[in-house]
């Protein structure tokens, strides 16, 4: 698989090489591969397309992944927020950075990342609903803790300063959280060998409701918040196949 992801977290695309026999691969078309492996997959995870690849790639080495983050399902986002302030924060993680203090940091692992862009994602309306980021690697739970900075900037329970100290000073520990792995969404990858299925277009977000300013329906609202994520992606899929 090109990446892997923490319980919780949705996949609009992934990519999976599957090595076949030549006498096997010739024979076989691929609406036949797809249809196979969609027969066997379970509900939640369908096949999209299949492309012949070189033998020697490699498909975790890819061009780009992108990550949408829904901010709205942190318990800590405030009703009411500033888009501004998100830009600015997005701004802060762009381009090459230590994430000592924005990960979860296994021995060996380089904690120096570049991300190519970072940017608030907004409904139609101009709504704030979270931010997308892309790099070409994230280390575990890079997101995950980019997204609780920005939450707790935006809530006031930390300072932008908090942030720009965990990226300049990242020989200084600094716990800014991790936000819960349900407002994560693997959204696109780009792949030199493998192509790709899906535009790298944020997606339209009219079925997103908005976020409840009662702390008690808030919580009501977290499953339908999941059930309108997964509706997303099987609208995409369908779409893609069809």
């Amino acid at each position: 698989m090109s990446s892997r992801t923490d319980a919780g977290v949705s996949v609009r695309m992934n990519l999976a090489r599957i090595d076949l026999p030549t006498s096997v691969s010739e024979k076989t078309s691929e609406d036949s591969i797809i249809r196979a492996l969609n027969d066997n997959l379970p509900l939640g995870a369908m096949a999209i397309s299949v492309n012949r690849a070189p033998a020697d790639s490699k498909v975790r080495y890819v061009q780009s992944r992108r990550y949408l983050y829904r901010l709205e399902v942190i318990e800590e986002w405030p009703f009411e927020n500033d888009p501004d302030v998100l830009s600015d924060a997005c701004s802060m993680v762009e381009g090459r950075n230590n994430f000592s203090n924005l990960c979860r940091l296994e021995e060996g692992t380089n904690p120096v990342r570049t991300v190519d862009e970072c940017v608030p994602w907004l409904s139609e309306r101009g709504r704030l609903v979270g931010f997308s980021i892309k790099a070409k690697s994230f280390i575990w739970n890079q997101v995950r803790k980019v997204a609780s900075s920005f939450s707790g900037i935006a809530s006031g329970r930390i300072t932008v300063s908090d942030l720009e100290s965990a990226l300049t000073s990242p020989e200084v520990s600094l716990d800014l959280g991790r936000a819960p792995a349900e407002g994560l969404v693997l959204w696109g990858i780009s792949h030199s060998d493998l192509g790709a299925s899906f535009s790298d277009d944020l997606p339209p977000l009219a079925s997103f409701s908005r976020r409840p300013e009662d702390s008690r329906e808030y919580r009501r609202w977290l499953s339908m918040a999941q059930y309108e994520m997964s509706a997303l992606l099987e609208r995409e899929w369908r779409g893609r196949l069809n």
